[in-house]
Formats: C-alpha cells, structure tokens, sequence
C-alpha cells in the first residue's frame, strides 16, 4: 500500500473520485436526506481525523465504513487487503447474480436487500441446517467448519464473496477448502472475532495468494464489520455502473 493523504480529489481505478462522489449512488445511499446528511458527516469526520493513512483510493472507502460502524479508528491499520481484493470484490458485485455467502445470520440479516437486489445478489448461510449440526456432533467439529463443508457441496463458494466474521474455523475451514479441493470464491471478507485461533485464522488467510481478501489482523472483527465492508463494496459498484451509464 502507499501512503496517501485523504483529499477532496483523488485519482482512482473508476477515475476521478471526489468526496461528494458518493452523493450520486442512489441505491446504496440511506433513504432520507437526514440519514444522508448524517451518515456523510461521520465520514467527513473519520477522514479529517484520520489524515493521512497507508490505504489505496478503492480501500480507504471500505476501512473508512468499518470505522463508521464501529467508532474504532484501529481498523485504520488493523484491516489488511489482498493486492487484488477491491477489484474483484467490484468485478464480483458487477457480474451480477454473485452469491454471498456467510458464516453466519448475522451477515445475512444486516446486508441491505435492496442493494443485494440491485445487482441481483442472493444470501446463503448454513449454520443453523439440521445436517450440519448433525455432522458436526457426528465428526467432532464445529457447525461453522461443516457450514462451508455445505456451501462448497451446493456449489456456492467457487465465485462468491464470502464473509465470515463469526466463526474462526470457518475460515480455517475455507483456507483449506482453497488449498486442498481447488475452490475459488471471487473475494474473501474475514473478519472473525475472538480469542481462540481468530487472529491465526485471519494470518492463515492472509498467506493465500490464489484468492483475493479483505482481512482484520489480531482478534478484533465481527459480522457488523463484514456487513460494513460489503456495504462499501456495493457503494464502490453502484458508482462504477453510474459512471459507466454517464459514458
């Protein structure tokens, strides 16, 4: 990463990103021009403390809305990026129809349906299915391990952004998922939180090369940060497809 300083006007792979480049998304904005005004605000308040940070154009957005969900400034050096994490993720969202799938409801219930929606996006979570548990008693593991044992069966996990923040054997689990049976989600969002193998799951990780991520270091995360950062994900999409309909 190199070091930028947060301005007015930065130079982006989506061109020429200002800070009110955002107030033309529709979709991925709050409803209201109060919840607008708010959330834009925190943001102008995050950038003017921060100053000057180590993250490219397309990741700041991202660690920026982590921070706005948490009031947690740690996540400026805490959160991680694969060099190719932001353009897949936006490639993944663009596509259309690209599946999420998580370690848990969480995600699914605090990701937005109506930007879901938007490009067509559906949520997949298996941690509470009746054969999942049953093979977790049965084998000796945990429900988030056999969860992904599911969603690599289905078919779901190859092209999918996947966001974990719940779970660390579920990443541990995807890692070897990647490693020994090929799979190839198109973006990685792991953030579990925890005491017990969180941050040697997010190390594990981050040692892939083959499979774009966005990680936490060390044992802060949780499913509202991944919520977040997908949230910014779509936010960086719809500004792509509206500067792609403006020619």
């Amino acid at each position: 990463m190199t070091t930028i300083t947060a301005t007015t006007t930065t130079n982006t792979p989506m061109g020429t990103l200002t800070s009110d480049a955002m107030t033309a998304n529709t979709v991925t904005e709050q409803l209201t021009a109060a919840g607008r005004a708010i959330e834009h605000d925190s943001f102008a308040i995050i950038d003017a403390e921060v100053g000057t940070h180590a993250y490219g154009a397309g990741e700041w957005p991202v660690v920026r809305r982590m921070i706005h969900a948490n009031a947690d400034f740690d996540f400026n050096g805490l959160t991680d990026f694969h060099p190719d994490a932001v353009e897949a993720g936006l490639a993944a969202i663009l596509a259309g129809g690209t599946p999420v799938v998580a370690d848990v409801e969480m995600i699914c219930v605090g990701l937005s349906a109506s930007r879901l929606a938007h490009f067509g996006m559906r949520t997949h979570q298996f941690i509470s299915d009746t054969d999942v548990i049953e093979r977790a008693r049965a084998e000796d593991t945990t429900r988030a391990v056999q969860a992904m044992r599911k969603a690599h069966r289905l078919g779901v996990l190859d092209g999918a952004i996947v966001g974990i923040g719940n779970a660390p054997t579920a990443l541990i689990e995807l890692v070897r998922l990647i490693r020994d049976e090929g799979v190839r989600p198109a973006l990685v969002v792991g953030m579990p939180v925890g005491f017990v193998s969180a941050a040697e799951s997010k190390d594990l990780m981050a040692e892939v090369a083959e499979v774009p991520w966005v990680v936490i270091r060390g044992r802060k995360g949780g499913s509202t940060l991944v919520v977040a950062a997908i949230h910014a994900l779509l936010g960086l999409a719809e500004a792509r497809q509206l500067k792609a309909l403006q020619g």
